[in-house]
């Protein structure tokens, strides 16, 4: 989980660079901060078991077995990307292995969670379907109809919410009365756990019992995971409407220190193994990055190719 969270955290410092040298088109919505709640959900999954992801998809997509070279072609906009160079941050998949696709569109994902859900529980096989969606997501319609329906149907999905504190520049306390997005569970009789989402062991566990429930067929959760976007809403954010006080205080409970303290202390790696390992990462992505910008651009014949209406 270390390795997969410093991936995560090298990918991400190296799209924000390549974004500010004009590299990257297009929006990029990075991750940095909440890299324990990815890696904690999904190392419990199956390659088989699905996720929907969010605008902000590049964590959950790595930490599902995503392929760095097509994520970093696809932002590239190049032939060899996931879409072909065609959909760009928002819209990475690989049905293969289960990632549905990250979405564009706020709150989008929560409904097509309880559909693949749905489809696994009607072909009687023991997929689990997680759905990553924001704080402010869980205002969207989308959220309470999806809730509804996976909870009346005890549909084998877990609603993982990262609640990252501001719907985009608007925060939390401004746009919500409850404390706990997890509260909202009540309303459809299904379990709401919230935990530290900058703990990748405390978000593990809870997201182990929320998933074991949910293949033992004992119907969804909300799991709402409490973290921090070290970013703006996307590149180019100039965060006014924050403190650099409250981003501090956050950055020191970086969720990557944090766990690398812990394994330090008991002597489950070493200071030279976590360097090994922040090193590797960093050369995997400059290979990723090498790949992408080698890889040619689509041609405009392919413009309508590969295009569903």
């Amino acid at each position: 989980m270390f390795r997969q969270m410093v991936r995560i955290r090298a990918f991400e410092t190296r799209v924000g660079e390549l974004f500010a040298q004009g590299k990257i088109p297009g929006f990029v919505h990075l991750y940095i901060g909440e890299e324990a709640t990815a890696v904690g959900v999904c190392s419990n999954l199956k390659p088989s078991d699905y996720i929907t992801s969010t605008h902000r998809g590049h964590g959950h997509c790595l930490a599902k077995g995503g392929d760095m070279k097509a994520m970093m072609a696809e932002l590239f906009g190049r032939k060899s990307g996931y879409c072909k160079g065609k959909g760009g941050s928002m819209h990475i998949a690989d049905v293969d292995i289960g990632i549905l696709g990250a979405n564009g569109i706020v709150g989008g994902g929560l409904t097509v969670a309880a559909g693949a859900a749905l489809s696994a529980k009607m072909r009687g096989t023991d997929q689990v379907t997680v759905c990553f969606f924001g704080d402010g997501a869980s205002n969207q319609t989308t959220f309470h109809e999806g809730l509804n329906i996976a909870s009346i149907w005890n549909l084998p999905v877990v609603y993982v919410c990262e609640n990252n504190l501001y719907g985009i520049s608007m925060h939390q306390s401004r746009h919500q009365k409850v404390a706990d997005v997890a509260d909202r569970a009540g309303a459809y009789g299904i379990p709401g756990v919230t935990v530290d989402g900058n703990d990748v062991m405390a978000v593990y566990e809870a997201a182990k019992e929320a998933i074991g429930r949910a293949r033992a067929g004992d119907g969804p959760t909300l799991l709402e995971c409490k973290t921090y976007r070290w970013k703006g809403h996307f590149e180019g954010d100039p965060t006014l409407y924050r403190s650099v006080e409250e981003l501090e205080e956050w950055k020191r409970r970086c969720p990557i220190l944090a766990f690398n303290g812990r394994l330090l202390e008991m002597e489950a790696l070493s200071p030279e193994e976590a360097a090994s390992i922040q090193s590797g990462a960093e050369a995997e992505v400059e290979d990723a990055v090498k790949c992408a910008a080698e890889s040619p651009f689509p041609s405009p014949e392919e413009a309508l190719e590969d295009l569903f209406a």
